[in-house]
């Protein structure tokens, strides 16, 4: 007898309802449960033939059917098979949209520097703020676990977690459906001391398991949100020699050097806040950057959407042309807004450009 979609959704039914409740499931259950528009007869049927085929059993007479060690293994067996396949294709999909993106962020910033005959920089995207997208415990061993998180702009962590005790294939299922249950849709700072406590609470004597996750989840959020590792595109250095009272070699030299080892251009974004109107002006004395303190900065921030978002600036002499400055980054800001926010995420040829 052969498992065919209709008995797969009845089973996935009768899976996932035994799951939240505990309780042997009937047909009346299953016929509200599914889209199927099926009469309970009918679902009596298919449920005769899975327990006859060593999927469900009826523990005792005129009670509803609970599935076997059997339909567990193939509930979960298809489990994994479809979340490592949406995790292999949101992997290819982000490479894919990071070779795009970091070709498109390159011919902006040169654009940029060519536009306004200043010297122009941009960040790449990193997370702010991201909130949890899914989380997937898989049984490796009877005492170890495979734990995927997955959050917003589609970043995804991968984490053993080795037990002190062995855990069932019944045991990952609840843990799974408990986890993406109270943390989906939050971010680190809403995972809060109340919420962990309840959720251990739930999870009973796997509470040191809910602890290994939240772990792995602070840990890809903080590690999305280190601008120590922040990726940072700059163009159009040599502008700074059409300006006499920039090109003191001494000056010069200096700014060059912040341009090229990019770790104080890093702290700078991040110390940097935009205005109501989304741009940032720091004139002269202004700046914290020590070698810009003869300079303008102006910068922008733009979104790539899922919490991601970057930083567009232009640095030249305090004398720059504000005006058209502020057009071009606002025009870029929304640009790029529209571009990584509404476009999918399509792989380009590789783009060249002038990058100091």
């Amino acid at each position: 007898m052969e498992l065919d979609e209709r008995k797969q959704t009845i089973l996935n039914a009768i899976i996932q309802t035994y799951l939240k409740t505990g309780e042997p499931v009937g047909s009346r259950t299953i016929s509200k449960y599914t889209d199927l528009n099926l009469s309970s007869a009918t679902i009596r049927n298919e449920m005769s033939d899975l327990e006859e085929m060593g999927y469900i059993i009826q523990p005792h007479t005129s009670a509803g059917r609970i599935p076997t060690d059997q339909a567990y293994r193939l509930y979960v067996n298809r489990l994994v098979e479809d979340k490592t396949e949406k995790v292999t294709a949101m992997n290819s999909l982000m490479i894919a949209k990071t070779n795009r993106m970091e070709g498109i962020l390159k011919q902006v910033v040169r654009m940029l520097a060519s536009n306004t005959n200043y010297t122009a920089m941009l960040s790449a995207p990193s997370a702010k703020g991201s909130k949890v997208k899914f989380i997937q415990l898989s049984r490796l061993q009877p005492r170890q676990l495979l734990n995927v998180v997955v959050i917003e702009g589609n970043i995804v962590k991968n984490h053993i977690i080795d037990l002190d005790e062995e855990i069932t294939e019944e045991q990952v299922l609840k843990l799974n459906l408990l986890l993406n249950t109270r943390f989906n849709g939050l971010s680190l700072s809403e995972i809060n001391l109340g919420l962990i406590s309840s959720v251990k609470e739930e999870a009973g004597n796997l509470s040191g398991i809910v602890s290994q996750v939240l772990d792995t989840i602070a840990e890809v959020i903080r590690a999305e949100t280190d601008e120590d590792d922040m990726q940072i595109y700059t163009s159009g250095a040599n502008n700074i020699f059409k300006y006499p009272e920039l090109s003191d070699s001494t000056k010069a030299s200096q700014l060059i050097s912040t341009l090229e080892e990019k770790e104080v251009l890093a702290d700078f974004i991040k110390s940097s806040e935009s205005s109501e109107n989304g741009i940032q002006v720091y004139i002269g004395e202004e700046s914290p950057v020590e070698s810009m303190k003869d300079c303008s900065v102006v910068t922008a921030t733009y979104e790539m959407g899922g919490g991601m978002q970057g930083t567009i600036g232009i640095i030249g002499p305090k004398r720059m042309d504000y005006e058209k400055v502020m057009d071009s980054l606002k025009t870029v800001k929304a640009t790029l807004n529209e571009v990584f926010s509404h476009s999918g995420p399509e792989s380009s040829g590789n783009t060249e450009s002038e990058e100091t």
